[in-house]
Parts: structure tokens; sequence; C-alpha cells
């Protein structure tokens, strides 16, 4: 008889932390090893931002806060969703917590009951069917196709809608995709949300800052205010700011679920660290100039990789809107042997011969729900990325070389 609980049987270990973990084994052991394998950015957090965690220790900011987030940082969220998304809240329609997961975590385990149906889109972000079936619900996997952008169309919405769907999850600029919904995109979904009124909406925003060439970002909320009253917007500075290790995610949605996620979090975390939330602070409220140098930076990144990843045999690569990650697809090397005369029969066996042979750690792309295809994060120096490339092109360029044992 087993001690552990149930819950923990419905629930898997993050591929995407096990495929950073098997990069860094591999490394320890003295190989070469580019991880594209993880979506962090590699810029430091923004000096200002620094200094103003630093002032926080020095003034004695460093007691318990509030559980919701200390009211400076959810003034700020106030004002910067006002700013920068016209989407109007109060301070307490705001839960500041320990990052974006946390948000969701909350949500989900203060709607959901066995029985209950979550629609998400694939591909999808690993952690969002894990959450949903850790609290007893049913993940519903809605796939998406190459020629509609890997986006949930309204048709493939309506579809999968029934009297027991409980949210429907949006992420754009997706992980891992890069995929990103359009005004007119996210307005055709919101002509069926609409007339399902028992259906809430999980927008997961927290690439906002990350689009590029003319894409114009946008949020649900935004689009259709008529879903303001059932949809959570979830957020915060982990990407865009470079502060992934300060874990500060905020969510902003109606006042009753806010406060029902306030009394889960109060029980589990209660506040989040006070010094990475004065932090927080000066990141919303701060300078932003910097935004657009580093948006740029990405921007030359992607562009870099598509072309290269292009060129590739066997692989095909679409340009994305947004994000720091490329998610190309492999099955053009399916049916190939690997030089050490094992076969490509998958997307899984593909990321495990590449980083084998070659040092290069990718996640493959059935972990996001979408075989055929593989993650690279391009959030990593120009020069780790055009050698990562090379590696790729020439593990592609060496599968048909061997006879399979």
């Amino acid at each position: 008889m087993t001690f552990l609980a149930d819950s923990i049987s419905r629930i898997k270990p993050s591929s995407t932390i096990a495929a950073s973990q098997r990069a860094r084994d591999l490394a320890a052991q003295g190989r070469d090893v580019i991880a594209l394998s993880t979506g962090e950015p590699d810029f430091d957090t923004p000096e200002n931002i620094q200094l103003a965690a630093i002032r926080a220790l020095t003034t004695g900011k460093t007691r318990y806060t509030p559980t919701n987030g200390i009211p400076e940082l959810r003034e700020a969220i106030v004002q910067k969703f006002r700013r920068e998304n016209s989407l109007e809240f109060t301070p307490q329609q705001v839960i500041v917590s320990n990052g974006g997961k946390h948000v969701i975590a909350n949500a989900f385990l203060a709607t959901l009951n066995p029985g209950d149906e979550v629609l998400i889109p694939a591909p999808y972000w690993v952690s969002y069917p894990e959450l949903v079936a850790l609290c007893g619900a049913t993940p519903i996997v809605v796939e998406t196709s190459a020629k509609d952008g890997l986006k949930l169309t309204p048709e493939a919405l309506e579809r999968h809608i029934t009297a027991r769907t409980k949210w429907v999850v949006l992420n754009s600029p997706s992980n891992p995709s890069g995929a990103a919904y359009t005004h007119g995109e996210l307005s055709a979904l919101a002509e069926v949300l609409v007339k399902h009124e028992h259906v809430w909406i999980l927008t997961d925003d927290i690439y906002e800052h990350l689009v590029y060439d003319d894409f114009v970002f946008a949020t649900i909320g935004q689009v259709e205010p008529r879903l303001l009253p059932r949809t959570l917007t979830m957020n915060g500075v982990s990407k865009a700011y470079a502060m992934t290790g300060w874990r500060v995610g905020y969510g902003a949605g109606p006042t009753q679920l806010v406060k029902a996620m306030d009394v889960i979090q109060g029980q589990v975390t209660s506040g989040i660290n006070s010094v990475a939330q004065w932090a927080a602070v000066e990141a919303l409220t701060g300078p932003q100039d910097f935004l657009g140098t580093r948006r740029q930076a990405f921007q030359e990144r992607r562009d870099a990789v598509v072309g290269l990843l292009n060129s590739c045999e066997g692989i095909r690569c679409a340009t994305p809107e947004g994000a720091f990650y490329v998610f190309p697809s492999c099955e053009g090397t399916y049916g190939k042997v690997s030089r050490s005369g094992k076969p490509i029969e998958d997307d899984e066996s593909f990321a495990l011969e590449l980083l084998s042979e070659e040092g290069v750690a990718v996640v493959h792309g059935s972990a996001f729900g979408t075989p055929g295809h593989f993650r690279i994060s391009y959030a990593a120096s120009m020069t780790s990325l055009v050698g990562a490339c090379e590696r790729i092109r020439r593990f592609c360029a060496n599968l048909e070389k061997g006879n399979a044992k």
C-alpha cells in the first residue's frame, strides 16, 4: 500500500525540466553541450530593477507581505493593464503569486472539480494539462494544424465545448510555437465564447512584449469586454524583464475568483518574496525603453535560427510571431538511422539522438502535445545558436549514413 496521494499518479514531471537536466548531466561528464531547452532570457535583469531590490533590502522591506501582494505592486499592475491593454481593474481584482504557474494553479484549485473539463489547444505549455489533472479535472487537448498557424480556430473551439467545459486556455504568444493570435483571430474566438456563458477563459500573456515585425499584441478581454466577467488575465515580469528567478507572476480577474485564489495562496505559500515584489514595482513603473532593444535582438536571433534550420535536411521551420521559441517539424528525418545505428522513429528519438551525438539539447514536440516537432529556445547568444544549428545540420546530413543495428 502506497502512502502517496492518488493525485501524484495523475501528473508527470516537466518534460522541459527533464530535457534541461539531461543536458546538465552530459555537461557534467565533460561533454560540449549547447542547451536550447530552457525558456529563459540570457539577458541580465536591468540595473534599475536590481537597485530597487537593494533599496528594499537596505530599508527594511523584508517583512511578511499581504497574501495577494503589496499594495504598491498591485496598483502598478492596475496601471500596467490600463496603459498597455486598455483593461480596467481595481487592486482588489489583482493577485501576485510565485510566478505565472502559481497564478494558474491557484485558479484551477479554486474552480475545478472532478468531471470538469479544460480545453487546451496543442501545442501547449507542458504544465497546463498537469495542473488540470492535479485538480482531478480532465484536460481536453484540442489539436491545431500548421495551415492554421498552430492556433485554435473558432470551429475547433465550438466543436469541443461541452456542458462540462469549465475553462479554455489561451496562450499568445505561445510556448512552444511562438504563434500569436491577431485581434481578428481573438475576436472570432470571442464570438464563440460569448455564446457559452459557463466557459471561463484563462489567457496566458507572459510573452506579451516579445512580438516581432509589425505584429500588434492583443488580449481577449481587450478585444471582447463582454468576456471580462469570466476571464483571468495572467502575466508576469519573468520573460520581458529577464526576471525568471525572481518568481513574480500576477493575475487579474473577477473579484470572486481572485478572492478564492487568495484563500488558497494564503494556506499554501502566503505572500511572495517581499524584495522581489519591490523589484517588480520598478520593472512595471520604471523605464521601458530597453524592451525594444531586447525585442530587436530576439527578432534577429529568430530570423537567423529559422533560416539556418530550413537549410537542414528533413527540417521545416515556420517563422513565429512572438516569444523566443521556434517549433520546427522533424518528420522529414523519420525512417532514417543515426551514426550510432539508432533509428529516428519519432520526435523523441530525434531529440535524444541529437543530444547524444551532437550535444544539442532541445525538447521533443510530443511533450507539448504535438508530435513531429521539437522546440528550440533562441534565448541564447547568437554564437550558441549558430553553433547549435550547424550541429543540427550536420546531424541531419549524417542520418542516412550507417545501418540499423
